[in-house]
């Protein structure tokens, strides 16, 4: 029988610090055998960035062995990303790139290309650890499951998103083996890779022995990411996630831009929103 005025064991302030430090040390470890994942993300400068940003980094603070390299539409890194960044507690490369005036159509592809230069750079002179790329907007929004779906990704992994192509929802469609054969989707279904950006992640080992894989800045509305895919993957190595296709674990999302009619001189300016 425990003495009166004693504390239990598990009571004891020290047994619990103990016994986070443990779970603490167990997770670090587990994450060290995961294959990295690696999240770019283009932004831009606008009212709503940073509670986007904000969003999406609460996501993946979630996520074990996940390095956030986030690209600014941007001549320079700007304060507010930097800073943000900083105080994020993610794993973070803060770069950024001015998209130029005649790029009108697939704009975010040279953020995503400086983010897979970056990739080149730093791993192509020696082999990574396992690991996989996919392409984040801060405007969508991503169950935690998606990333365990993607992260044992053999070449190009695939799977559905909601709310784009005028649709609840775009998918793909299998054979009886579970084969990509087809989209399921309204825009443009003769489309390569008629798949959101959303929509697909991509083996590390695979973006760096296929250098030149590119997202063409130029390409029409909704064939960007063909662009890039084409020179990565045939439709039948398409690896299909979220039970064969069948749940939405993506949401291309859209903040809408708050409006501010009312406040000329209202608010202070130098208050960071």
């Amino acid at each position: 029988m425990e003495a009166a005025g004693c504390k239990s064991f598990t009571e004891n302030p020290f047994w619990r610090f103990a016994t986070y430090f443990s779970a603490l040390q167990i997770r670090q470890a587990e994450a060290t055998r995961l294959p990295t994942i690696f999240t770019i993300t283009p932004t831009y400068t606008r009212l709503e960035q940073k509670a986007e940003l904000t969003r999406m980094a609460s996501t993946l603070l979630h996520i074990q062995a996940l390095h956030w390299i986030v690209v600014e539409d941007s001549v320079n890194k700007t304060a507010l990303v930097s800073s943000f960044l900083v105080k994020s507690g993610l794993p973070f490369t803060h770069l950024a790139v001015k998209t130029p005036p005649n790029v009108t159509k697939s704009r975010g592809a040279l953020q995503r290309n400086l983010g897979l230069k970056w990739l080149r750079d730093k791993y192509g002179a020696s082999r990574p650890a396992e690991g996989v790329v996919h392409f984040a907007d801060d405007d969508n929004t991503y169950s935690l499951d998606i990333f365990q779906e993607m992260r044992d990704t053999k070449m190009v992994s695939v799977w559905p998103v909601a709310f784009v192509g005028g649709l609840r929802y775009e998918s793909i469609d299998l054979d009886s083996s579970g084969k990509v054969r087809a989209w399921k989707v309204k825009y443009d279904p003769g489309r390569p890779f008629a798949i959101d950006m959303a929509g697909f992640a991509v083996k590390l080992d695979l973006i760096l022995e296929k250098q030149q894989a590119w997202f063409n800045p130029y390409a029409k509305g909704g064939y960007q990411e063909s662009s890039l895919l084409e020179d990565l993957v045939m439709l039948e190595e398409l690896e299909p996630r979220a039970d064969n296709c069948t749940k939405i674990l993506v949401w291309h999302t859209r903040t809408e831009h708050p409006s501010t009619g009312l406040d000329r001189g209202f608010t202070d300016l130098a208050v960071e929103v």
